[in-house]
């Protein structure tokens, strides 16, 4: 067997392994905020900031679906400005993280491998502008951990996309942020509280209706073919 005539193919199987890996090793752990926040309490701030930080990256790393955990644990802990800057220095390191991985491994692959109609949006998506990264990255509907893998799978440039990351993210963290903090913990045993929270802060509610316009505006750019 020739290896190097199948090492795309072998990277690439390589990254799916590892993100199976990663999920399947994520599955056993359970997270409460609560413990989280009385372990942050033993710290002073300074400390506690990096800690939270550091188990932001390695646990939501390992646990797809960790970070509504983090938010929460966030916005209670440390409020809705502070957290949001602490969420967006994580999810920065993350955005590298992710973005170098799926580009070592799996680019190449895509590459040789889509047909013509992905490879013309491939680098459709290469040419979409700062504008329109920024956007994805501000709008609170699409994961961040399959955004991050997405840009390093196309053309996408990494400068162009972290600085998306960078200035984009935190409109979407302190939008969510200031929700997690106005509803608290009720979110979890009355997920309704969110209702009634837009309600008393309609300038939230019509910000959300307005990413998603914005999102849509997106899709259907790429689709198109002019």
């Amino acid at each position: 067997m020739n290896i190097k005539k199948y090492r795309h193919e072998i990277e690439f199987i390589l990254l799916i392994v590892i993100l199976l890996w990663i999920w399947y090793a994520g599955r056993s752990m359970r997270l409460d905020s609560d413990i989280i926040i009385s372990s942050l309490r033993a710290f002073p701030l300074i400390y506690s900031s990096v800690i939270y930080v550091l188990l932001y990256v390695v646990v939501s790393f390992l646990i797809f679906f960790s970070k509504d955990v983090f938010w929460l644990t966030g916005a209670l802990f440390f409020g809705p400005g502070y957290s949001t800057f602490l969420i967006c220095i994580a999810e920065a390191i993350n955005a590298y993280i992710l973005f170098y991985l799926a580009r070592r491994f799996g680019r190449k692959f895509v590459e040789n491998k889509v047909s013509e109609k992905y490879r013309y949006l491939d680098e459709k998506l290469g040419r979409i502008n700062f504008a329109w990264l920024f956007i994805f990255r501000a709008a609170p509907l699409i994961p961040y951990r399959f955004m991050d893998l997405a840009a390093g799978l196309t053309r996408i440039k990494f400068a162009r996309y972290m600085l998306a990351v960078i200035i984009g993210s935190p409109l979407k963290m302190f939008w969510v942020q200031s929700v997690l903090y106005g509803v608290g913990k009720n979110i979890l045993t009355n997920p309704m509280a969110i209702i009634g929270y837009f309600q008393e802060n309609r300038i939230l509610m019509y910000f959300s209706l307005i990413y998603v316009v914005l999102v849509i505006m997106v899709v259907l750019k790429i689709s198109s073919r002019d």
